[in-house]
């Protein structure tokens, strides 16, 4: 038995985005988040993610910021629970 026998290899971000923490739902699918580069952020769920992936808050979520508005960002994955709870324990993620 090894020390990563439940650990799966996951999404990781892009040089463009940065992990968040879903804090507040908005509406109008838009969502507040605290991203881990320590600013606030109002993130927008894509047309893509509205009907198929729901987002709650306290989800752990990819975002995109914006390049000219680095306070708005997009939202491009949210992990499970399992997966954050995963990055979380490895310190991807404070708490």
């Amino acid at each position: 038995m090894s020390d990563n026998e439940g650990r799966k290899d996951l999404r990781m971000p892009d040089e463009e985005e940065v992990f968040a923490v879903v804090t507040n739902m908005l509406g109008a699918n838009r969502v507040r988040v605290r991203c881990m580069d320590g600013v606030e952020r109002t993130a927008r769920i894509p047309g893509k993610m509205q009907k198929r992936i729901w987002i709650r808050e306290d989800d752990v979520v990819l975002v995109e910021p914006w390049d000219w508005q680095d306070e708005k960002a997009d939202i491009s994955w949210r992990y499970e629970k399992q997966e954050a709870d995963q990055l979380r324990q490895e310190g991807h993620i404070q708490k």
